[in-house]
């Protein structure tokens, strides 16, 4: 099949389990496509049990195998993503909770990487797998950044409450670029043997954080001096793609965070952007096709993470070691999150703090698509395996999860 063969199959597939979502489950739309993805697959490997072999299961199965699953995500989808993430997040509750944020999107990474890896480590060892610490660090790098793609659909699903949700959406935008360099440095370690220096490190978070952030607010704020200029919806709405793909192109072009450059770009344009720059009937129409993106590539995402169990190397020997991963991962979240929702609790009066943070810090695409770029070797079946475990975990069960728990915590929403 073809490229358009492909887009107008997962389209189909996309639009049919919208309409049955919305008709009988009303699920939040992650979720919907994450269960129908591994539902398929596993229809077909039912199928193919008491059938035998045949074309659709191969057909299916080998253009799974045939896409790129990372090569998707990091350079066709994450910049959109990203740019629209960050034009819902509300910049003045941003500014208010940045200390916060930026703790957990920085020293945050590092010590659930920590404390994961580590973790991942004894537990590997003690049941009979011996993954090397090295790589058990690999896999607590690519898998302690919160995805944002996750995070805002929980955002936008209104259990949170405002200061809570500013704080994970501004979390989730900003620590892809640092788990990038934890997870960078980490490879490098487990690929030469080599432990990378504390000051090497720091400095590459710097370029790699300061970069794409310079890129992204210079570049949304040239957008908005343009958009001040035109009164034309199609102008400045082919600016506002422009500056998604462009800030993202020219941050990997110098070897600096695009996600960030992305973000922070989007961030600026749904702050200010539509606000001063834009017509109300501009700025409907603009934030209208950025959500539309959001909702399709989001819900493409999550399909097609569903769909990686086609050719995902499980070992069902291993279950231990997965199921382990998914405790280690909430306690090494929960032990992050501590601090600040105490915090929260006892200065804001947020009941639950603790636990909504550690719920709320969703695991999803981004993850596997890191995991399965790592060499191949047994560390590398054994990791892409248990990131998957996780991710099915927190999106299925934490994210269905929060909502009970918040309104257990808080039963009048409005005073959340």
């Amino acid at each position: 099949m073809d490229l358009f063969q492909i887009t107008a199959i997962f389209l189909g597939v996309m639009a049919l389990v919208g309409w049955i979502n919305a008709r009988t489950f009303a699920l939040p739309q992650s979720v919907a496509m994450l269960a129908a993805g591994i539902a398929s697959a596993g229809l077909l490997f039912v199928a193919q049990t008491f059938i035998g072999p045949f074309w659709g299961f191969d057909s299916v199965r080998g253009e799974i195998a045939r896409l790129n699953f990372s090569e998707a995500v990091v350079s066709y989808m994450l910049a959109f993503l990203m740019f629209s993430s960050g034009m819902q997040v509300d910049l003045g509750e941003f500014r208010r909770r940045r200390l916060a944020i930026w703790t957990l999107a920085t020293l945050g990474v590092f010590a659930s990487t920590a404390l994961v890896g580590f973790g991942v480590w004894w537990v590997s060892g003690a049941v009979g797998l011996a993954l090397p610490l090295p790589w058990a660090l690999v896999f607590g790098a690519l898998i302690s950044p919160t995805d944002p793609v996750a995070v805002m659909g929980l955002a936008r699903s209104g259990v949170l409450s405002q200061r809570l949700a500013a704080v994970l959406q501004g979390e989730a935008l900003f620590n892809d670029g640092v788990g990038l360099v934890a997870f960078t440095a980490a490879l490098a370690f487990a690929t030469s043997g080599v432990a990378p220096g504390f000051l090497q490190t720091a400095a590459e978070i710097v370029f790699e954080v300061g970069g794409g952030l310079v890129l992204g607010i210079g570049g949304g704020g040239l957008a908005i001096a343009i958009l001040r200029t035109v009164d034309d919806y199609v102008v400045e709405l082919t600016a506002s793609l422009a500056l998604a793909t462009g800030v993202y192109a020219l941050a990997l072009a110098f070897h600096v965070s695009g996600p960030i450059a992305a973000a922070a770009a989007g961030l600026l344009i749904g702050s200010y952007g539509v606000q001063i720059g834009m017509t109300e009937s501009s700025r409907r129409t603009v934030e209208g096709f950025w959500h539309l993106v959001d909702e399709l590539l989001t819900g493409l995402l999550f399909l097609l993470t569903g769909l990686q169990v086609f050719v995902i190397p499980f070992d069902f020997g291993e279950m231990r070691v997965w199921l382990c991963s998914i405790v280690l991962v909430a306690l090494a979240r929960l032990m992050v999150v501590v601090p600040w929702g105490a915090y929260f609790s006892l200065r804001h009066n947020e009941r639950g703090a603790s636990m909504i943070l550690t719920l709320g810090g969703l695991r999803g695409g981004i993850s596997l698509a890191l995991a399965f770029t790592l060499p191949r070797g047994p560390p590398h079946d054994l990791i892409v395996a248990t990131t998957f475990a996780v991710v099915i975990f927190s999106v299925l069960v934490q994210s269905l999860t929060l909502g009970p728990v918040i309104r257990r915590l808080t039963p009048d929403p409005a005073a959340a």
